[in-house]
C-alpha cells in the first residue's frame, strides 16, 4: 500500500471528512487517481461535449461554400472571408468582459449561458439570405463563443496538476478534428437530399436542428444540453458533489503542487497590470496569432482549397474527412509527447516544420492530375498546426499563477487567436483562385517566424527560473526546489526532501499569488 504522502501519520481511512483540516490532509497516490478520475469522468466529458459543439459550427461555413453559399446569397468580393472573419472580430470585441466574467461568474452559470446564446444565434443561420443576415448571425455566434477557450483552460488549470493538463488539453481541444470529420460527412449526405425550399447548404443547418441522429447540430442541440451542462457541472473543488467531503479537502490538497492557486472570485487588477507587463505574455500572443492565421485557413477555405485541385463537391467533402483524422492525430501526439517528455517549445516547433514542409508543396506544385496526390499530402501535412494550439494552452494555464492574471492571459490569448483568425482568410482572396499563391506565400513566412517565436519564449522561461533561483537564494532558501506538479506518481507539497521546501511554499500554493510573487514557482518548458 502506498504510503500516504502527509507529514503525518493517521491512516486516512480513519478520518472521518470534518477531521480533515486544509493543510493537514493525507493523500496517497491511490487516491490522487480515484479523484482525477472521477474529474475526468464529470467536468472534463462536459468541457469536451461542449468545446466540440462551439467548434462545429466553425466547420460548417466552409462546406457551405463548397455547396454554393456564395452564389445563393449573393456574395460578391471579399464579403465570403468578412462572413468568415466577423465572429472573431466579436471576440475581439468581448475581450474586456471575457475576463472579468470568467473570475466574477460561477462556470455553472457562464457556461450554460453561452451556450444557450451561441445556440440561438447557430439555428439562426438558416434563415440568412443575404450577406447582412450571414454577418449578424455569425457576430452573435462569435460573440457568445469569446469566452469558451479562456474559461476552458482556466477550469482545466483548477482541477488538475500541471502534468495531467496537456493530455486534459488535448481531449477537449481535440474535437477540432472530430468536428471536421462530423462536418464532412453530414455534408456529403446532406447534399444529396433534394429540396425545392432549402439549398443545399442551408439544408446542413436546417436539417440537423430538428433531427435526434447521432450527429446532432451545434444549433437546437447546444440549446438542448445547456440544462444538461447547468446540472452536471460544479464551480470548483470544493463545491464539487461528485466528491465526497474527504475528496474535496484531499482535490484541494493534490492542487497545491501547482503553485497556481485553485480560484477566486475576486478581480485584482494588479495582477491585470503583472499580465501585460511581461514579456512571455506577448510572446504567447505572438504564437497564437501566427499559428490561427493558417488554422483559419484550413477551417474557412480548406474544402475550397481541395475543390481547386480538381475534386467535384461531393468529393471534396469527403477528401476532408482525413484531414480532420491528421488534426485529431496531431493534438493527442503532441499533447502526449508533451507530457511524457515535460516539455513543449520543442515539441511545438518540431510540429511546424511538417506544416511549413506542407505550405511547400502547396504553393510549389502545379494544378494537374499528376500532382494531386502530392497537393493532398501538402494539405494534410497542414493538420499538425492543431497539435500546436493545446500545447501552448497548457503552456500559459502551467506558467501562470493566480485566479485575475490566468483569465487576462487566456483572454489576451484568445484575442490573438481571434486577430489570426480575422488575418488569416483576408489573405486568401477570390482573385487568387484556385492557387492561392499569394496566401500560401505568407502563410510561409508566417509558420518560419512562429519557430523563432517558440524557440524565443522556451529561452525566456529558462531565464525566469534561473531568476527565481536566485531570488529564493537572497530570501534565505535553497536554490533548488522540486516541482511535484510535473512528476508522474503524486506526492505533496508538504514533504520535505531536503530540497528547500518550507511551509510557507504549501500557503502559496493555496492563495491567490501570481507567479511572480511566489518566489518557490517553476517555470516549465
Amino acid at each position: 500500500m502506498s504510503k500516504p504522502t502527509s507529514v503525518h501519520d493517521e491512516d486516512p481511512a480513519a478520518l472521518k471528512p470534518d477531521q480533515v483540516a486544509p493543510g493537514h490532509v493525507s493523500l496517497t497516490d491511490e487516491e490522487n487517481k480515484r479523484i482525477r478520475r472521477k474529474t475526468d469522468r464529470t467536468i472534463l466529458v462536459i468541457v469536451v461535449w461542449v468545446y466540440f459543439l462551439q467548434i462545429l459550427d466553425k466547420s460548417v461555413l466552409g462546406y457551405g461554400a463548397t455547396f454554393g453559399l456564395q452564389a445563393d446569397t449573393g456574395l460578391t468580393g471579399n464579403q465570403y472571408s468578412l462572413v468568415g472573419s466577423i465572429a472573431p472580430i466579436a471576440q475581439l470585441c468581448w475581450l474586456p468582459f471575457s475576463s472579468y466574467l470568467i473570475v466574477k461568474v460561477p462556470p455553472k452559470i457562464l457556461m450554460p449561458g453561452m451556450c444557450l446564446g451561441w445556440g440561438i444565434a447557430q439555428t439562426c443561420m438558416a434563415a440568412a439570405h443575404d450577406f447582412g443576415g450571414l454577418m449578424a448571425t455569425r457576430f452573435l455566434l462569435g460573440l457568445f463563443e469569446a469566452g469558451c477557450l479562456p474559461l476552458f483552460s482556466v477550469l482545466t488549470s483548477q482541477w488538475y496538476l500541471r502534468a495531467e493538463q496537456p493530455i486534459r488539453v488535448a481531449a477537449w481541444y481535440g474535437t477540432n478534428g472530430i468536428a471536421t470529420i462530423v462536418a464532412a460527412a453530414l455534408s456529403y449526405g446532406l447534399a444529396h437530399i433534394n429540396s425545392n425550399v432549402l439549398e443545399s447548404w442551408q439544408m446542413q443547418v436546417f436539417f440537423l436542428r430538428f433531427n435526434e441522429c447521432i450527429f446532432l447540430f451545434v444549433g437546437c442541440l447546444t440549446i438542448a444540453s445547456v440544462p444538461f451542462v447547468y446540472w452536471r457541472l460544479d464551480n470548483d473543488i470544493s463545491s464539487a458533489r461528485f466528491l465526497t467531503e474527504k475528496e474535496k479537502l484531499q482535490g484541494i490538497e493534490r492542487l497545491r503542487a501547482n503553485q497556481t492557486g485553485t480560484g477566486s472570485n475576486k478581480f485584482k487588477f494588479s495582477q491585470v497590470f503583472e499580465a501585460v507587463t511581461e514579456p512571455k505574455t506577448y510572446l504567447w500572443i505572438g504564437m497564437a496569432l501566427l499559428l490561427n492565421i493558417g488554422a483559419s485557413v484550413t477551417n474557412t477555405f480548406g474544402p475550397l482549397i481541395i475543390g481547386g485541385l480538381g475534386f467535384d463537391k461531393y468529393k471534396t467533402s469527403l477528401m476532408t474527412m482525413p484531414f480532420g483524422v491528421m488534426q485529431f492525430i496531431a493534438i493527442l501526439l503532441g499533447s502526449y509527447l508533451a507530457q511524457t517528455a515535460r516539455l513543449k517549445g520543442v515539441i511545438i516547433a518540431i510540429f511546424m516544420l511538417p506544416v511549413v514542409a506542407g505550405l511547400a508543396l502547396l504553393y510549389a506544385l502545379p494544378r494537374n492530375d499528376a500532382s494531386q496526390g502530392g497537393l493532398l499530402a501538402g494539405y494534410y501535412l497542414l493538420g499538425f498546426l492543431f497539435g500546436a494550439n493545446p500545447l501552448i494552452v497548457s503552456w500559459i494555464v502551467g506558467n501562470t499563477a493566480g485566479t485575475t492574471k490566468k483569465s487576462v492571459s487566456m483572454s489576451l490569448y484568445n484575442a490573438a487567436v481571434s486577430a489570426g483568425n480575422i488575418v488569416g482568410p483576408l489573405l486568401f482572396t477570390s482573385k487568387d483562385a484556385p492557387t492561392y499563391h499569394p496566401g500560401l506565400q505568407a502563410c510561409l513566412g508566417i509558420f518560419c517566424a512562429l519557430i523563432v517565436i517558440v524557440l524565443l519564449q522556451w529561452v525566456n522561461l529558462w531565464f525566469l527560473n534561473k531568476l527565481q533561483a536566485r531570488r529564493r537564494v537572497r530570501n534565505g532558501k535553497s536554490a533548488k526546489v522540486i516541482d511535484y506538479s510535473m512528476q508522474s506518481h503524486f506526492r505533496g507539497v508538504r514533504e520535505d526532501h531536503g530540497e528547500g521546501m518550507t511551509h510557507t511554499r504549501a500557503e502559496a500554493a493555496s492563495e491567490d499569488v501570481t507567479d511572480r510573487q511566489n518566489d518557490e514557482f517553476v517555470y516549465i518548458y
